[in-house]
């Protein structure tokens, strides 16, 4: 099975791609302009701050870029796109040929471009008697358009590939507003020669059923002896099926010519000017191999809180790392509410210290944190009976997360996370770990 994906996700400025126009929130056709609507005599002018995101999630995907850039027409015809066609890059993507490291293994990256979004066409009525209404203010709206090499091999890897995605790009260039809920993906699959196209998945859920359905009804036509037609399908969400939505169309179909408003950009010297943060999954990478801990403790410190994990660089300097680990994942993470203040890590630094060197026991320096962090100590003698009603409680109370987790052991996560808030680092998190995956599985 091969998977390629198309990935959609609106930059963070404050106004769109080629006008002055607001990004924010607004009453239906509240945003726009000449502009964005397309009006003749009308010329775009490029939001330079998105040029330079676009540049940076290139540069961080380790693309080749483009020193010249422009932007084309790509000329196709529906309600939702005023002037009939899109601004977009066609011969000149940003970057090129780039890749993304995935559980180990590495993903190509094709493309990434700029380009505007269209309109919203919304529906309202009952079915069969619906009216459509044309809301323009996403017209313009700022996208990055990131193209994969058909490299991942299941549903599940897609899925995966797209959290682990947006979890850099969200602490790359303060992604916003887009979750696994709203991200848009087009998907390209095939078990055979021919590929298939499902458009427009909205949420990761949606787009791991849709490629598992597609996936099952290729494999059912080859089995049978019949022909897979390539063509551009979509996912009905409420069925939960695929259905053909046109045939595929091909590159010379949108008719692409240079934007003539807007000319070249040269993307050297800003592209020199960029400072890339460090990412989440990339500065687990860096833990993983500078402190020798276990890869899933590297990823559950970098998403559980930067500065927890900058408190834990701290404490390497002192003591060894599978101490750090296991202060910084116990009571430290089940108290970071009260122990994130900075000014009491110097504290907190010499009380682990001082139990590493032998000058205290763990019970007495687990004590001295619970003080630091206010909590009284009755409330810290809890027991494994009082861990395991407080998880069995909330299981509970939200079999959806049970549910969720028969087809996602991800969903294993809201539980742990409810655990170590409610225990006030009572149990240390690989406690919580193994209860919570104990009760799940015997549910499950």
């Amino acid at each position: 099975m091969k998977i390629g994906l198309e990935m959609h996700f609106q930059l963070p400025t404050r106004s769109k791609l080629f006008c002055p126009c607001p990004t924010a929130p607004a009453e239906p056709n509240h945003n726009i302009c000449p502009v964005c609507l397309g009006y003749p005599g009308s010329r775009p002018s490029l939001n330079r701050k998105a040029l330079e995101i676009g540049l940076g999630i290139a540069q961080f995907l380790d693309c080749r870029i483009e020193e010249r850039v422009w932007f084309s027409r790509k000329t196709y015809f529906y309600p939702d796109l005023p002037k009939n066609f899109q601004i977009t890059q066609y011969e000149t993507p940003l970057g090129t040929d780039g890749r993304f490291e995935l559980n180990g293994r590495s993903i190509g990256i094709w493309r990434v471009h700029l380009e505007e979004d269209p309109g919203r066409i919304r529906r309202v009525g009952r079915p069969g008697e619906e009216i459509a209404f044309v809301d323009y203010n996403r017209s313009g709206i700022p996208l990055v358009e990131i193209v994969t090499a058909p490299d991942l091999t299941s549903p599940e890897e897609a899925r995966t590939f797209i959290d682990q995605l947006v979890i850099e790009l969200r602490a790359l260039c303060g992604l916003e507003a887009q979750d696994e809920q709203t991200v848009r993906v087009d998907a390209n699959i095939s078990v055979g020669e021919e590929r298939v196209e499902v458009k427009n998945v909205q949420g990761l859920r949606n787009l791991e059923r849709a490629l598992r359905f597609e996936a099952g009804r290729q494999y059912k036509l080859i089995a049978a002896g019949k022909r897979v037609v390539r063509e551009t399908r979509r996912f009905d969400e409420e069925r939960k099926v695929t259905t053909s939505a046109r045939e595929k169309e091909t590159e010379e179909d949108y008719g692409y010519i240079g934007e003539p408003d807007l000319g070249e950009f040269r993307t050297g010297n800003m592209l020199r000017a960029l400072d890339l943060k460090e990412t989440p999954l990339a500065r687990a990478r860096r833990l993983v191999a500078s402190y020798g801990i276990a890869e899933v403790t590297a990823k559950q410190l970098v998403l559980t809180s930067s500065r927890l994990t900058d408190l834990f660089e701290e404490l390497c300097h002192h003591v060894p790392a599978e101490r750090a680990v296991a202060w910084t994942t116990g009571p430290i993470s089940g108290n970071w509410s009260t122990l994130q203040d900075q000014a009491i890590w110097p504290e907190l630094v010499q009380i682990v210290k001082a139990d590493a060197e032998g000058h205290i026991n763990d019970i007495e320096a687990k004590r001295r944190i619970l003080a630091l962090a206010g909590v009284r100590q009755e409330e810290a003698s809890g027991t494994e009976d009082d861990l395991s009603k407080l998880i069995s409680d909330y299981i509970d109370a939200h079999p959806e997360v049970l549910a969720d987790y028969r087809r996602n052991p991800k969903a294993a996560n809201t539980v742990i996370g409810h655990a170590m808030k409610e225990s006030r680092g009572r149990h240390s998190s690989k406690e919580v770990v193994e209860e919570v995956k104990r009760q799940m599985e015997r549910r499950a």
